[in-house]
């Protein structure tokens, strides 16, 4: 894995007779956010009806299942594993029937102390079914201590820490939630007299629904027939923290977070590569697709001449085949051709967003020399990550991070290239348009909002891990036993 990948998407539907096909499109809108597994639940009032399945959302879900799916209530995830493995018992919406009724969940982001109230519910015996910090979230929920009190949810959030956007439905209500520091996107529109809540707008966009605004860090929206009620759960001040890594790569480019569009940011971001790093060249080439915008804004501010040498293919999917001893580096040309002619005899920028483990970089600058290019001079848009994220997003631990390892001059060697910069901090946040302290950069500057102990986790999942070593030992000897009788 060459470059990151997120956590998942949510997206919920209140009040409309097509619920779940609005929740369909919207996960389909939503796939960049994960391609793993998908689902939806919907409700009619009285009974949850559900459906997963592992792949992607048109894969998952056709017109007959989706015409099961009855209610005028809806709420759906596609996923990504970061915690909990790729099994479809992990695949959301999470359900449970509890004193309190029905309860879906579906969850952008990642607990930074799952571990540590998965022990304790363990301890005052509550049995788990997944692997996924979400089901951690509805064991708090059911707690007796909260029943029958109006802010059992909010009792709950207090008790959970690092990241996350929520969408709840009950029998009678579809919730949204984001944590105080509002680490996840997360959106409220409508379309007609139903309302919506979205990982991202585009996926409104998509249903043709009117965007009302973003849910606020900490914020607590309720929609029932009544309409749209909002609680603030932290009212102590709490330092935003949103990953500045949705505007550099994960959030789709027609999406607007913060009022502000992403496209926009990320050619804003290329604008201010050049600015820092002006490179004598003779055409500028994007890394498809995450890296066109920024490319475009290089070209822009630079005047060199932009070239979509890069020919991306659409339809790369997973295969049971693996020919790389019939076709050197398969996995790496099978996705993007390059067009020679549009590189021969010329010194190239290459423009891309990220580099984190740099095997795919380097095949891209080999390619660029063997068709011919004079030069290749690599330029990214977004600083080195130095750090793992423990939010949500699936950057590898410091060990498999080259540029936590090696310096600039030492990986500009490995890639092969005539040249290496990454955009600084200050010119990344710049291009935002907002406050440094109004994001989360611990990937680049290790600076974590919510402290973690990776010590502890560890301390507890092998104490767990123990616990299981010696039920399966003595199952064995018990099974052995049985047999001498």
């Amino acid at each position: 894995m060459d470059y990151p990948k997120h956590y998942c998407g949510v997206f919920g539907v209140f009040g409309h007779p097509n619920a779940a096909e609005l929740t369909y499109y919207g996960l389909y809108a939503l796939q960049h956010r994960g391609q793993e597994s998908a689902g939806i639940v919907a409700s009619d009032g009285r009974q949850f009806r559900k459906h997963v399945g592992m792949g992607l959302v048109p894969q998952v879900f056709d017109g007959e299942i989706l015409h099961g799916l009855i209610g005028r209530m809806a709420v759906g995830h596609t996923r990504y594993s970061t915690t909990g493995s790729s099994h479809l018992r992990n695949a959301q919406p999470l359900t449970v029937d509890c004193a309190r009724g029905q309860i879906a969940i579906a969850h952008n982001g990642n607990l930074t102390n799952a571990s540590q109230l998965r022990e304790e519910l363990e301890a005052r015996g509550s049995i788990f079914q997944t692997t996924v910090d979400s089901e951690i979230i509805l064991h708090l929920m059911a707690q007796p201590h909260y029943n029958g009190n109006g802010n059992h949810l909010v009792h709950t959030l207090r008790r959970i820490e690092g990241a996350y956007s929520l969408v709840l439905m009950t029998d009678k209500e579809l919730i949204g939630v984001r944590d105080p520091h509002g680490f996840r996107p997360l959106c409220i529109g409508r379309i007609d007299d139903a309302w919506v809540l979205s990982s991202e707008t585009c996926a409104l966009d998509l249903i043709h629904a009117k965007f009302v605004r973003d849910v606020e860090p900490g914020e607590v929206v309720i929609i029932t027939e009544e309409g749209l009620t909002s609680i603030q759960a932290f009212p102590e001040h709490q330092r935003r923290a949103f990953c500045i890594f949705e505007y550099v790569y994960f959030a789709r480019p027609d999406s607007s977070i913060a009022n502000r569009n992403v496209y926009k940011v990320r050619v804003e971001m290329g604008r201010e590569l050049a600015r820092e790093y002006p490179v004598d060249a003779d055409v500028v080439v994007p890394v498809p697709d995450s890296g066109n915008c920024a490319a475009l804004g290089y070209s822009l501010e630079s005047g060199i001449p932009y070239e979509m040498a890069f020919v991306r293919n659409h339809y790369v999917g997973r295969s049971f085949l693996q020919p790389s001893q019939l076709i050197r580096d398969f996995n790496v040309r099978v996705k993007l051709n390059l067009i020679s002619e549009l590189v021969k005899d010329k010194r190239v920028v290459v423009v891309d967003d990220s580099i984190v483990r740099g095997t795919t970089c380097k095949a891209r600058v080999n390619n660029l020399k063997e068709a011919g290019a004079k030069e290749v001079h690599v330029l990214v848009s977004c600083p080195p990550h130095m750090n793992p994220c423990v939010y949500g997003i699936d950057f590898p631990d410091r060990s498999k991070l080259m540029a936590a390892n090696y310096s600039i001059e030492e990986i500009r060697k490995y890639l092969n290239a005539d040249s290496l910069y990454y955009l600084s901090q200050d010119g990344m946040v710049k291009a935002t348009g907002l406050p440094r302290n109004s994001f989360c950069m611990a990937c680049y500057d290790g600076n974590y909002p919510v402290p973690y102990d990776p010590c502890v986790d560890k301390h507890i999942i092998e104490r767990r891990n123990s616990r299981i070593t010696s039920l399966t030992e003595a199952l064995a000897k018990e099974r052995a036993q049985i047999k001498l009788l």
